[in-house]
């Protein structure tokens, strides 16, 4: 398992796909993953082939294709677009949401339609080796560590990304990461405290190292990524900054 250092898109939203590409080069990260609602929207495969080849010449691989397809509330032929944009930029990994409805108030036939959904797009993605993956988020079905790994057991091939839940403490989160090390696609890094309030990485110091002790000792048969994906004031000019922290913090 290798553990690839490098960013999300969205970390830089206001900023066109080229500067960013730019940055991340210029920050020493290894890989972008590319957002949909921003970057690289779905439906422009000849763009998203021009940025990959970009990528490629800066030496910036592509880690995911960052899609908002939601399963069980997109129309799945909807998924066809995404995995076709997904195919042209390269990208090895989809991202997808597991619906719009947290664990708690989600009704039995609207998770039924969130495993249908994400089933369905497992295998469409599997059909062009590419790997699909769940956001780690509320008011979805991966809003809680139980409700997760739920989710998984119904979605065979399915992943799943990791973020610190927001105003978690650092041992609670850890937990959660321990138990869905086995099911991991990438981490989506940032310092959140005590709610969404951004700060550097170095402000989460304990959390973050201990978090890159478990992913370097965990044993799977795919690579991980770890992704920066917010930083304070979403200002370009901490970005070099962000990232060398980051680098130390795989690296230790």
């Amino acid at each position: 398992m290798t553990l690839q250092t490098g960013m999300c898109s969205v970390t830089l939203r206001r900023l066109p796909a080229g500067a960013v590409l730019d940055l991340a080069a210029a920050a020493g990260l290894a890989c972008v993953e590319w957002g949909a609602d921003r970057h690289v929207p779905p439906g422009d495969p000849r763009a998203a082939a021009a940025l990959r080849q970009r990528g490629l010449d800066l030496g910036v691989a592509v880690a995911a294709y960052g899609s908002y397809f939601r399963a069980g509330v997109d129309d799945v032929a909807d998924f066809a677009t995404v995995l076709a944009t997904a195919v042209a930029l390269g990208a090895p990994r989809v991202r997808i949401w597991a619906g719009a409805a947290g664990s708690a108030r989600v009704s039995a036939d609207e998770r039924r339609a969130v495993v249908a959904g994400a089933r369905a797009a497992v295998e469409r993605a599997a059909d062009a080796g590419i790997l699909v993956a769940f956001e780690f988020h509320g008011d979805t079905l991966t809003d809680t560590v139980a409700s997760t790994l739920d989710l998984l057991g119904e979605v065979p091939g399915a992943a799943t990304y990791w973020q610190p839940p927001v105003g978690a403490p650092d041992a609670e989160a850890l937990a959660g990461l321990a138990a869905v090390l086995d099911h991991l696609a990438a981490v989506h890094v940032f310092s959140w405290w005590p709610r969404t309030e951004r700060l550097p990485l170095t402000a989460r110091e304990r959390l973050w190292r201990e978090t890159f002790t478990l992913l370097r000792g965990c044993e799977l048969d795919r690579d991980l990524d770890a992704l920066l994906e917010f930083v304070p004031g979403d200002d370009p000019a901490v970005v070099a900054t962000e990232a060398a922290t980051l680098r130390d913090l795989a690296g230790a």
